[in-house]
This record gives C-alpha cells, structure tokens and sequence, in this order.
C-alpha cells in the first residue's frame, strides 16, 4: 500500500484533501456519482493515509469543495508538487474511477488530458496507465 503521509499536520491535510476533491471532481463529471466511485475514493484516501482515520469527514469536506469550485487548478496545485509515485497513483485512480462505469464519455477523457498535462505526466506513461486500468477494469 502506499503510505505517502507519515505525519498528520496541515500541508498532508490539505494535499489529501485536495485530491479527495479532485477524484470526487472526476467522478461527477459524467453526472453520475456512484456509491462504487464514492468507495474508489475512500479507498484511495485510505492508502494514501492509514493514519487519519476521519475518511468521511475529508470526503465531506471534499465534497464541498468540489461544490463551490470552479476550476480543477484548485485541486492541483498541490498535487503537482507531490512526488511522481504519488501522481501516477491518482492517475491510476483517476482511471479507475472513470471506467467503474465500463465507458469514458468526452468529459472525461477531456479531464484526464488536463489532468495529466496539469500533474506533469507524460503522455507515454499516461496512455500506458489509461491501458493498464482499462483492460483490469473491463475483464
């Protein structure tokens, strides 16, 4: 599992809760917010950070911030910063939050060219991850 927050202080709360908005953010794009996206990105929190255990009230948070933002240059200023592990596993994530519904609309696929541009991602690897995700997520 990755474990990328050892301690709980203001900027790993802030960059988690940064990415919680930004995965919820993917997965309201297609206007179809599933309970299985909703678990995806808990999951995802989890591994990031084992020890904060408030992933429903992060969520919440997040959820809000989503709400009241207007543009994802919110969400990834932080992200972009981080290490690229960490990156390539909101990618990842990303990914697998857009095809939990077995399709990938324009918006999305929109989103995730942004997004990578935005987190500093190649186009190489962000292909590979994108092919990766699809073929485990469409057996």
């Amino acid at each position: 599992m990755f474990k990328f927050f050892k301690k709980n202080n203001n900027k790993n709360n802030e960059l988690l809760l940064k990415t919680a908005s930004l995965l919820i953010h993917a997965a309201k794009i297609d206007e179809n917010y599933t309970d299985i996206e909703k678990s995806i990105i808990e999951e995802t929190l989890l591994s990031l950070n084992s020890a904060n255990s408030n992933i429903k009230k992060i969520m919440i948070d997040a959820e809000n911030i989503e709400k009241n933002s207007n543009q994802i240059l919110d969400f990834t200023k932080e992200i972009k910063n981080a290490d690229k592990s960490f990156k390539i596993k909101i990618i990842e994530t990303l990914w697998t939050i857009i095809y939990s519904n077995k399709e990938v609309d324009m918006y999305e696929s929109n989103l995730m060219r942004r997004l990578s541009g935005l987190l500093y991602i190649d186009n190489k690897l962000a292909g590979e991850i994108k092919e990766r995700i699809k073929k485990n997520q469409l057996k």
